[in-house]
């Protein structure tokens, strides 16, 4: 399996573990500004049972090397694409080769062609809810290309315990609202210390109740997006700072829904998790309802909702079609892996009969597209290692071997403190 952020390797790991109980998990982490740290990796709470980060030509070559059943790549659509050709490439020729499987992380609600044609071309193509199986087929189909790797599923960490209430209080515990954050939505300084001062401001209305400001990653850590302006230090813009009852957290989200009353979003794939416990939540509208911000997507959900309206004691109710065509139901969510299991059986099973993978772009197709998305990990049009980038030798001293980790990880550093301090530094100078 390989992953190239916090939530990919989530959901690419648990993926694997359900389409393929007891089976052994590879992981392979692909090189880069978004490769997750331990902590971000610990985080998502699950493991697999070898790990170790790679380059594009490095997964290429060990997944050609290496006799694996199944490839699931948990990648940006471009790096899918790129490993789609790689490894066509790299399994030329061979008799028999692995079954590809890629999807999405979560809620699709841009770039939603781009992002399928990129992916076409694995042999089975998850689709979250019933919802996206009827849009991926329709925009392939539109393309004409071959939809029939289309398959339905769910979420794959779809799962803990239904919410039963708010907590008496005997419990001991207090009405928990978790507002639940994200790297890139909304973007802007202004928007983002608003949602964090009106969370306070919720705090402050509500003694009673614990807020939670849930983080995706600590400064200078990155995820599937850039985050130039965390949270932690618009906190200490707030004046006389957050209240006792508004705190902010990591952790894994699983085991912060099982204490949530309320979880209040702009458009975080969270909301998905707590509606399939039953948790109510809500979906923020202060900001607009905007494709940009991706909470167009809750439209007909019955979860849109301001701060005003939970600050005044809202509790939204989904819609329950809506949550349905989602496949957020526990009911839709309890079978949803079947399909996929026997799809995928089915295909291990005939391997010697698998036709070579065909990406819908190709250099005849899409000749000023492909070859720089390709350049971009290390191979060219045909799928090959540029010069210079293919797979490093694995020999060579510890030290060495140490030293090259420890001089990546001080230019991820540099990255990301020029993404995160010098580049807004330099913005903020361009507007005076």
């Amino acid at each position: 399996m390989l992953a190239d952020s916090d939530t990919r390797w989530k959901w690419g790991a648990t993926c694997a573990r359900r389409l393929a109980p007891g089976a052994r998990v590879d992981g392979f982490l692909l090189r880069g500004r978004a490769t997750p740290t331990a902590r971000q990796l610990a985080e998502a709470g699950v493991r697999a049972e070898a790990l170790r980060e790679v380059t594009g030509p490095g997964f290429a070559a060990a997944a050609g090397r290496d006799r694996y059943d199944v490839v699931v790549l948990a990648c940006v659509g471009g790096g899918v694409q790129a490993m789609l050709h790689a490894l066509a490439h790299a399994w030329a020729g061979a008799p028999l080769r692995p079954v590809v499987v890629t999807g999405y992380v979560g809620v699709v609600y841009e770039k939603l062609a781009d992002g399928l044609l990129l992916r076409h071309g694995a042999d089975v193509l998850l689709a979250n809810s019933p919802h996206d199986v009827e849009r991926f087929r329709a925009v392939l189909e539109g393309a004409g290309a071959d939809a029939g790797g289309v398959t339905p599923c769910a979420l794959p960490f779809l799962d803990g315990d239904g919410y039963g209430g708010a907590p008496p209080p005997a419990e001991g515990r207090p009405y928990t609202v978790v507002f639940a954050t994200q790297p890139s939505v909304p973007a802007g300084r202004e928007e983002r210390l608003y949602l964090l001062e009106r969370a306070a401001a919720h705090a402050r209305r509500h003694p009673g109740r614990q807020v939670v400001v849930k983080l995706r990653s600590r400064p200078g850590e990155h995820t599937t997006h850039i985050e130039e302006l965390p949270y932690q230090k618009l906190a200490a813009r707030i004046p006389g700072g957050l209240p006792a009852n508004c705190r902010l957290a990591y952790g894994n989200m699983g085991e912060l829904l099982d204490r949530t009353d309320l979880l209040v979003t702009v458009s975080s794939t969270a909301a998905l998790e707590a509606l399939h416990r039953g948790i109510p939540t809500a979906v923020l509208t202060d900001l607009g309802i905007r494709e940009a911000l991706g909470n167009h997507h809750f439209l007909g959900s019955g979860c849109l909702a301001s701060w005003d309206q939970l600050d005044a004691g809202h509790r939204p109710q989904p819609d329950p079609g809506w949550t349905a065509r989602q496949g957020v139901t526990r009911r839709a969510a309890r079978g949803a892996f079947d399909v996929a299991r026997i799809r995928l059986a089915a295909l291990v099973g005939t391997r010697t009969g698998l036709p070579p993978l065909a990406p819908y772009y190709t250099a005849a197709t899409a000749p000023g597209y492909l070859p720089g998305i390709l350049a971009r990990y290390g191979f060219d049009p045909q799928g090959r290692p540029l010069p210079g980038r293919a797979a490093p030798a694995e020999e060579g001293s510890a030290l060495r071997r140490a030293a090259r980790g420890a001089l990546r990880d001080a230019a991820r550093g540099v990255y990301r403190h020029a993404v995160q301090r010098v580049a807004p530094a330099v913005r903020r100078l361009g507007e005076l």
